[in-house]
């Protein structure tokens, strides 16, 4: 019998990728997405993406969505305290086990098997320690098609935008950037795969650019104030 798990979804590439992989293993059955959701301006956190669009990507995928509010500028605590009372609801309703699409960040994944760990969730990490260069061009093989909806104005600039996942950007990319964007160099939007039963529709609207006031230390994923990136390119999607 398969354990029953849930996806932590962040709407892009990485995710999608991932449940792909899943449905290959007889270990795991996906039966939820689960995805933190700004409370202030009702987007995908980091990615800016219309929530909306979550709701859109679970209905074609056929799975259940499970939205997580949290507050721009939430602490640390805060964090912790909302995410363990979520995942203790789901365990509550039968799920044993995490999934994330993480693939080389030491210090997130022994952070999130920790606090896994305290709630008795197992995580389980299908992209750990592959080679972003190949899973890249894997990930685009696959049928993933993904639209990119945000960039970090510090290593990208506008033009990377709103712009198509697909070989002409990796090979646009500058040499330092991770082609998976694992340094959160940049996010995307999935609008079909081959585990959607249609592709999703939307219209690209603006492109703006949005910076942030650095945060006062223990606030969330932000341990030193001074150096975390604060300026980023977003494209607004709109659906059809």
């Amino acid at each position: 019998m398969k354990a029953k798990a849930f996806l932590n979804w962040s709407s892009g590439k990485d995710a999608a990728y991932t449940l792909q992989l899943l449905n290959t293993l007889e270990e795991y059955k996906v039966e939820a997405l689960v995805t933190t959701v700004n409370s202030e301006n009702n987007r995908v956190s980091m990615h800016g993406l219309r929530a909306e669009f979550l709701e859109l990507q679970a209905e074609a995928l056929g799975l259940k969505l499970k939205t997580i509010a949290l507050h721009g500028q939430v602490s640390m605590e805060s964090y912790n305290k909302t995410m363990q009372d979520a995942v203790s609801a789901l365990k509550t309703s039968g799920f044993t086990h995490s999934v994330f699409g993480d693939i080389f960040l030491e210090d997130l994944k022994s952070y999130r098997e920790a606090q896994l760990q305290d709630v008795g969730i197992f995580a389980v990490f299908p992209l750990w320690k592959k080679s972003t260069t190949q899973l890249s061009k894997e990930i685009i093989a696959s049928g993933v098609k993904a639209i990119v909806v945000c960039v970090n104005a510090n290593v990208l600039d506008k033009s990377f935008c709103g712009r198509e996942y697909n070989e002409q950007f990796l090979e646009d990319l500058p040499k330092e950037v991770d082609p998976c964007g694992e340094n959160g160099e940049f996010h995307t939007f999935v609008y079909d795969s081959p585990l959607f039963k249609n592709s999703i529709k939307f219209t690209l609207g603006d492109i703006v650019n949005k910076t942030y006031k650095p945060v006062s230390k223990g606030s969330n994923c932000h341990k030193d104030n001074t150096t975390w990136d604060t300026s980023f390119w977003y494209a607004d999607l709109l659906p059809n």
